[in-house]
């Protein structure tokens, strides 16, 4: 058996692009006046707002604050139910709990892991208050059949589009559709501030609730002051928390969204290359994309079909990191998780997203990336996958 392995240095599942022109802005703005929330996080928002067609964003320290924030601003609070997919990071399901509430879990769409419209459906009673439907490695969610469920409800729609800045549905960026969009600029997304989330929506009334609430729920807007004591005044209406994005990060941030374009392009690339590689392979499922979408690929995923294997998933996976691929597995279910089950939340009830996790390993996917890093981990999966073929 061969045991060199097919790379000699280790190739991590995901990491950031930092050029030089990204190093500078950040320099200037260390030069600068303003290093905590100033004019750059406002012209961060704008230039973030114009590229997804919204007409407002609203940035936080993290995408978990935004998501947090967008549930706030929804009016989420204690005895609400909000629907989302088990098959995302535990964020998506904390923030409905930080306002009180209680997240419920519907199953996924076998083909695309995205939620699945029907079992939403079949969830809604007079608690929904909202959805919070996951973009899945960047894969659209079926918002049409989404959006008339909320309509006929009366629900708001909080999308959660970590994975999915760059990504459009029929033809309308994901960002400009739904109540509230979050997205991540975690250093793994499509661009990163270091760490922060956005909030991009079309109602001025949750924008203004979005930036209250990002500041301890302070506002100095002479028009909403219940006093007045002069120009030095304040007022905390509400408990909001200090979610707030830095001059430091944002200017990053902009500098990165001046090449989302760039960086989307080369992922779809690279999952080109993928998916005429595996599509040869019976033991691996490639990723599908649903018809009208247009994914921004923030994760590639493959799916064994361990039938066809004499490996189990955890033997492939240990396979692929000696061959110095950085694999992970994204996600496991949130209602599997030790909270979630101390808390009451029962193994079995999304049996697609059960299933599915116990079968997939991420492979690496960043603009960064070369071709020939692609071309090694397709080599290195044929050769993992060759050794436990039936």
């Amino acid at each position: 058996m061969d045991t060199k392995p097919i790379r000699d240095n280790y190739l991590p599942y995901g990491s950031q692009w930092i050029e030089e022109d990204d190093i500078q802005a950040v320099v200037d703005v260390l030069k600068s006046n303003y290093l905590t929330t100033g004019p750059t996080v406002k012209k961060f928002e704008e230039e973030f707002a114009e590229y997804v067609g919204a007409q407002y964003a609203v940035s936080f320290s993290n995408g978990t604050a935004a998501l947090h924030g967008a549930c706030f601003a929804a009016g989420i609070g204690q005895g609400d139910e909000v629907i989302t997919t088990p098959m995302t990071f535990a964020a998506s399901a904390n923030c409905v709990l930080y306002q009180g509430g209680e997240p419920v879990f519907a199953d996924i769409d076998d083909k695309t892991y995205n939620i699945d419209p029907k079992k939403v459906e079949e969830l809604i009673n007079e608690k929904t208050k909202a959805i919070i439907p996951v973009h899945f490695t960047g894969q659209p969610v079926a918002l049409d059949e989404i959006h008339a469920l909320a309509k006929e409800h009366n629900l708001v729609v909080i999308e959660d589009a970590a994975h999915a800045l760059g990504a459009t549905y029929k033809e309308n960026k994901i960002g400009s559709i739904s109540d509230m969009t979050m997205f991540s600029l975690h250093p793994v997304k499509h661009i990163t501030s270091g760490e922060g989330g956005i909030i991009t929506t079309n109602d001025k009334n949750y924008y203004e609730k979005l930036v209250q609430f990002r500041s301890h729920g302070i506002t100095r807007d002479n028009d909403k002051l219940i006093e007045n004591h002069g120009p030095w005044y304040y007022e905390m209406q509400f408990l909001g928390f200090n979610y707030r994005l830095t001059d430091i990060q944002a200017v990053l941030g902009s500098s990165q969204l001046q090449k989302i374009d760039r960086f989307v392009e080369l992922r779809r690339k690279y999952i080109d290359m993928y998916n005429i590689a595996f599509n040869e392979i019976s033991q691996i499922t490639v990723p599908y994309q649903a018809e009208g979408c247009n994914s921004s690929w923030h994760l590639y995923i493959i799916r064994l079909n361990l039938e066809q294997l004499t490996g189990t998933r955890k033997e492939i996976f240990k396979g692929l990191q000696l061959q110095n691929i950085g694999v992970n597995v994204h996600y496991i279910p949130v209602h599997q998780l030790p909270y979630y089950q101390q808390i009451g939340y029962k193994r079995g009830i999304c049996p697609n997203a059960e299933k599915l996790y116990e079968e997939i390993i991420t492979l690496p996917l960043f603009p960064k990336m070369t071709e020939d890093d692609v071309n090694d981990v397709i080599a290195a999966v044929k050769k993992v996958i060759n050794q436990y073929r039936k």
